[in-house]
């Protein structure tokens, strides 16, 4: 059986799904390849109640492509928490670092939302069901052939998907990547991100606190609605399995010692098992290829220090429709012209994301006691020094292109 579509995305993630979604409302006719799932996670987590262990902090203009896409208002707002402020704690008291930012301070509302992982896949499943242009097929693909005309994907069922550009939104591992010559820069970090969520006896005001503990990592603990807050803790490989051995109830003791903590007491909230996550740094050399794009983790994974992964990939989606342009019937929406101003668009971004986070996670990492003084007297000029703080948190913020303003 042969299917035939203008765009075909491969990849079941969330970056996938509001690609496929927001395509469709440009005009294109999509088909979204997802792998087949008796019950999608976002579906379980519907069901449980529970709170899910995986969340992303999401920028404004994050926000507004998900606005745009009806997805946003569509997810459960009781369990999507805004960051007010944001707590940066370095070393020890001897070698004290700190910088703060706040979002009065940045005149917007809030300088970042976060939300679990379930809440925005639900919202995304449920707007795919009702939006026209868009296919949902469930099967895995086994071989891709491309020419200059078009690009074949056969499918494990003996089908196969005929399309004029293929958009990678598979994952770190993605097969579409792997299908491509596009290299690719990787290093491990040869640490695990420890998460979990915990309830506090204390409010949190909104604010997402991170310390920087040396050759113990960095420990993040975000807002989550009412007062409770989820964990993030990229740990050391050796660290990091001890964490995950240890009772929920011994990982909370861990961080009541953290210090300067003003939660109070932390105890775990169910499903009280906390998860790890291998942490690395991968960039696509490039992140077009013929009749093929990458967009998301397919492109790049970076160290999650500066919550910034997800975001990115939702950039990569505004800006592969700032480089298609609306659908038109006599425009290739595989043209290599349009792949490549989309490629370029997001070379700049993605390399300074990767020399920043990188760099700081090899700074941040390190017990060098010269090390830890330049870190932590750098971390207090920035705090004290307006025009610093303002840049970090533009950045932070994300860019607002006007189509999704």
């Amino acid at each position: 059986m042969k299917k035939q579509s203008q765009i075909c995305v491969v990849g079941n993630g969330a970056v996938g799904k509001a690609s496929a979604l927001a395509l469709a409302q440009a005009g294109y006719a999509v088909t979204l390849l997802s792998p087949s799932q008796a019950e999608s996670n976002a579906s379980k987590w519907k069901a449980s109640g529970e709170w899910d262990s995986r969340v992303y902090a999401l920028n404004h203009a994050t926000k507004n492509l998900l606005s745009s896409l009806k997805v946003w208002d569509a997810m459960d707002q009781a369990r999507i928490a805004p960051i007010e402020a944001m707590d940066i704690k370095g070393d020890d008291a001897q070698h004290a670092g700190h910088l703060s930012f706040d979002a009065y301070g940045a005149h917007v509302g809030a300088l970042a939302w976060i939300v679990e992982d379930g809440n925005l896949n639900h919202a995304l499943d449920n707007a795919l069901q009702f939006t026209q242009g868009v296919e949902i097929v469930q099967a895995t693909a086994t071989q891709m052939h491309v020419d200059a005309e078009e690009v074949q994907i056969d499918l494990n069922n003996g089908s196969a998907i005929h399309t004029s550009l293929v958009l990678g939104a598979d994952g770190a591992n993605s097969w579409v990547r792997a299908q491509t010559d596009i290299g690719l820069d990787y290093r491990s970090y040869d640490q695990l991100a420890v998460v979990a969520n915990f309830s506090c006896d204390k409010p949190h005001h909104g604010v997402a606190s991170q310390w920087f503990l040396g050759a113990e990592g960095i420990v993040a603990l975000l807002p989550l609605a009412g007062s409770q807050v989820s964990l993030v803790w990229s740990a050391p490989d050796k660290l990091a399995e001890t964490l995950l051995s240890e009772t929920a109830e011994q990982l909370a003791s861990r961080l009541n010692k953290l210090p300067q903590l003003t939660l109070g007491e932390l105890h775990p909230l169910p499903p009280a098992v906390p998860r790890g996550f291998p942490l690395r740094l991968m960039r696509a050399h490039s992140f077009a290829a013929e009749r093929t794009v990458l967009v998301g983790d397919a492109a790049h994974v970076f160290h999650p220090l500066a919550g910034q992964g997800m975001n990115l990939g939702f950039a990569d989606v505004i800006a592969l429709l700032e480089a298609l342009g609306p659908a038109d019937a006599n425009t290739d929406c595989g043209d290599a012209r349009a792949l490549q101003r989309y490629a370029r668009s997001r070379k700049e971004e993605v390399l300074l994301m990767q020399l920043a986070t990188d760099g700081l996670e090899r700074l941040f990492t390190s017990d060098f006691t010269p090390l830890r003084v330049l870190r932590n007297t750098g971390m207090n000029i920035v705090n004290r020094v307006p025009f610093l703080k303002r840049s970090l948190i533009k950045h932070a913020l994300g860019k607002s292109p006007s189509i999704f303003s």
